[in-house]
């Protein structure tokens, strides 16, 4: 089963994060990720998929508008993603920067796709998404792989 690992990175550190993340997918039986930036991604890639996994950098505490983009864009295949996992995941400059605002902001969009939502599981931070300031650190990019490897479970489960 694959699972779309969505990201935008403008320095980089979201990239890092998404790729920890698609490690975790990786990490479970059956499972493939599809490491794909807002810039690559297509319709084929979301419907194609059990699950998407968006990060965005914190913008004024919501996602990056590159981000927004594609879940506008795509609106049309919104029914063809009924019933799949979605979760989220989010980097900022600031300890205090509106981490999980901006997760809430890709779970909206999420839910309105019609998606089952996972956060991260009680073994990393059991929260909204993962989250970081700055570059992803050991024990950051160890709850990112559980993220995503929760995700991937979670789509085989549901057979979605």
């Amino acid at each position: 089963m694959q699972i779309l690992v969505l990201y935008y990175s403008k320095g980089g550190n979201t990239k890092k994060l998404a790729e920890a993340v698609a490690e975790g997918v990786e990490s479970v039986s059956g499972a493939s990720a599809l490491l794909k930036s807002t810039s690559e991604v297509t319709k084929d890639d979301f419907v194609n998929s059990g699950g998407v996994i968006a990060g965005s950098p914190v913008y004024f505490g919501v996602m990056a508008s590159e981000l927004k983009k594609i879940f506008d864009d795509y609106v049309g295949i919104r029914k063809k993603m009924e019933g799949k996992v979605g979760a989220a995941f989010a980097t900022s400059a600031d300890p205090t920067g509106g981490k999980e605002t901006t997760m809430m902001s890709i779970i909206q969009c999420l839910l309105i796709y019609g998606m089952v939502i996972a956060g991260d599981p009680m073994s990393a931070t059991g929260h909204f998404g993962t989250a970081c300031s700055g570059a992803p650190d050991e024990k950051t990019r160890s709850n990112a792989a559980k993220l995503g490897a929760r995700v991937a479970k979670l789509a085989a489960q549901l057979g979605s």
